[in-house]
C-alpha cells in the first residue's frame, strides 16, 4: 500500500488526492489530506466572495472527494511548524504533495504604505470570509466615506463589490456576523477602482465586471476619456474575446448615471506613487501619476499627477508564495523549484516530495486550472511509486501525530463545525453563518485546543 500525505485541502490538494486514489496503475493508494485549518476547502471557503454562491457550491464537489473512504481529512495540523516539521512527514508517509498556495500579497513599494487605513485586499477578503487568522482585523469602516482599490483583477472587483453592496443582499450569505455588522455601519459612499494600464489589459473577467453594474442603489461610472486613451478602443481586432466583452461593458457605463446611495468609479492609466496622510496620520488620499500606452503593451509615466481622496485603501496587485520551512524556495518566482511536480533540491529531484497548485506554478489561472496541474504532479508520483513503496512505515501516521501532542480535526470534527455554523445562523435569523475565530472552530470541532 502506498501512503501519501497531501498538504492543503483547497482545490489543488483535493484534485491531487482524487487523482491518486482513482487511478488504476498503482492499487491500494491511501491519502491523508492535511490542513493547518480545522476546516477544509482552502480558498473556496476562505477566498470566494460570500455572494458568489455558484462558485462556493464547488465545495460540494470537493466534499465528495474528501468523503472517499481512501482519503482522510486531518485539519488543525501546521506542517512546517516546530511540532510537525516537513522532514517528519517523510518518516510517516511514502510521499508528500505540498499544495500550500500563495499566502502573501504583493506590496506597492511606495511611500506611505504603512499608514493606518492601508490594507491588502487579501486581508479584507479573509476578514469578510471568516478566516480565523483575520478575526481581529479592523478596517474602520464607519469613518470611511471614500474607499480606493488599487488593481484590475477579479479580487479587486470582489472587494469593490463588497464595499458597495448593501447589507440586505449580504444577510442571506454565510458572511460572519461581526463582518456583516461592520459593513452595516459602514460610511462608504464612493469606491474607486484604479488600474495603471488600460481597460483592454485588465485581468478581470466579464462576468465579475458586469456584477458591478447590477448592484441595487449603486451607480457605476467610467471616464469616457480614459476609455478613448486605450488604442484598442478604436481597433479591437487583435483583442481576446474577454477583452472585447470587457470594453463593451465599460462603454455602457461611460455616461454618468443619476445620483444614488453609492457610486463605483473605474479609473485607468493611473500609477500609484505615494499614499498621503491626513492630520490624524491615517491615509487621506493617494497620489497617482498619469500613464500612457508605450506602443508595446506597457505604459510609461507622463509626469502628470492626480490625487484621489480615500480613507481606506486596499491594494490588490497579486499574490506571492511564501517559503515553507524545510522546503527549497525560489525567491525570484516565489515558488518551490520542481520538475513536473517533483521537488528539486540543488537541481535534483527529492525522493518523495512533490508540489501542486500555486506554490508549484505561481498564482495564475482559475480554480479549474488546478486540476491538470494536480494530475501532472500525481502522474510523476505514480511513476515513482515502485521505489517509494519499498520504504517501511509506521502502521498509522495518525497515532504518531497524536503522540507528538497534536490534535488533528478529522472529518467528523469538520461536520460538527458545519452543524455549529448552521445552529449559529438559526440563532441569528440567518442561514448557516461562519464561525470566524480559532477558539470557536476548535471548540465546535471537539479539539478543545485554542492554540492554532
Amino acid at each position: 500500500m502506498l501512503r501519501v500525505a497531501v498538504v492543503g485541502s483547497g482545490p489543488s490538494g483535493v484534485y491531487a488526492a482524487q487523482t491518486l486514489v482513482q487511478q488504476r496503475e498503482v492499487p491500494g493508494v491511501r491519502v491523508d489530506v492535511l490542513d493547518r485549518l480545522p476546516a477544509p476547502y482552502g480558498l473556496v471557503r476562505y477566498g470566494v466572495a460570500p455572494d458568489h454562491e455558484k462558485i462556493k457550491s464547488l465545495q460540494n464537489n470537493l466534499r465528495t472527494v474528501l468523503e472517499d473512504t481512501r482519503i482522510r481529512f486531518l485539519g488543525n495540523l501546521e506542517v512546517g511548524g516546530p511540532r510537525l516539521p516537513t522532514a517528519r512527514l517523510l518518516d510517516l508517509y511514502h510521499a508528500v504533495v505540498y499544495c500550500v498556495g500563495a499566502a502573501r500579497d504583493r506590496t506597492l513599494g511606495i511611500p506611505g504604505e504603512d499608514l493606518a487605513g492601508v490594507h491588502s485586499a487579501t486581508a479584507f477578503v479573509a476578514w469578510y470570509s471568516g478566516h480565523p487568522d483575520a478575526a481581529a482585523a479592523s478596517f474602520d469602516l464607519p469613518r470611511t466615506t471614500s474607499a480606493l482599490v488599487i488593481g484590475a483583477g477579479n479580487v479587486a472587483v470582489d472587494v469593490t463589490r463588497m464595499l458597495a453592496r448593501g447589507v440586505p443582499e449580504l444577510t442571506p450569505t454565510d458572511m460572519p456576523h461581526p463582518a456583516l455588522g461592520a459593513l452595516a455601519d459602514s460610511g462608504v459612499r464612493s469606491v474607486t477602482m484604479v488600474a495603471r494600464r488600460g481597460p483592454s489589459q485588465a485581468k478581470f473577467t466579464t462576468k465579475e465586471l458586469r456584477e458591478l453594474g447590477t448592484l441595487p442603489r449603486v451607480a457605476t461610472r467610467v471616464d469616457p476619456a480614459e476609455l478613448a486613451r486605450d488604442p484598442a478602443s478604436t481597433d479591437e481586432t487583435g483583442l481576446p474575446a474577454v477583452a472585447r466583452r470587457n470594453l463593451e461593458v465599460l462603454r455602457s457605463w461611460s455616461d454618468s448615471p443619476p445620483a444614488t446611495d453609492r457610486s463605483i468609479t473605474l479609473r485607468f492609466y493611473l500609477r500609484p506613487v505615494e499614499l498621503l496622510a491626513g492630520p490624524d496620520d491615517r491615509v487621506a488620499a493617494v497620489r497617482f501619476e498619469r500613464t500612457a500606452p508605450d506602443g508595446r503593451g506597457g505604459v510609461v509615466g507622463t509626469g502628470v499627477h492626480e490625487d484621489i481622496e480615500a480613507q481606506l485603501v486596499l491594494r490588490s496587485v497579486g499574490y506571492q508564495g511564501v517559503p515553507l520551512p524545510g522546503l527549497p524556495f525560489d525567491p525570484a518566482t516565489a515558488t518551490v523549484p520542481h520538475a513536473a511536480g517533483r521537488v528539486l533540491r540543488e537541481g535534483r529531484a527529492s525522493v518523495g516530495e512533490y508540489v501542486a497548485g500555486w506554490i508549484k506554478r505561481g498564482p495564475t489561472g482559475v480554480i479549474g486550472t488546478n486540476r491538470p496541474c494536480a494530475k501532472e504532479t500525481a502522474s510523476s508520483l505514480l511513476q515513482d511509486a515502485p521505489a517509494l513503496a519499498r520504504r517501511e512505515l509506521p502502521d498509522d501516521p495518525l497515532d504518531a501525530l497524536r503522540a507528538a501532542g497534536l490534535r488533528p480535526v478529522e472529518w467528523p470534527g469538520w461536520l460538527a463545525i458545519e452543524t455549529a455554523e448552521a445552529d449559529l445562523g438559526r440563532s441569528l435569523g440567518r442561514r448557516s453563518v461562519k464561525i470566524p475565530d480559532w477558539p470557536g472552530l476548535l471548540t465546535a470541532s471537539g479539539a478543545h485546543d485554542t492554540t492554532p
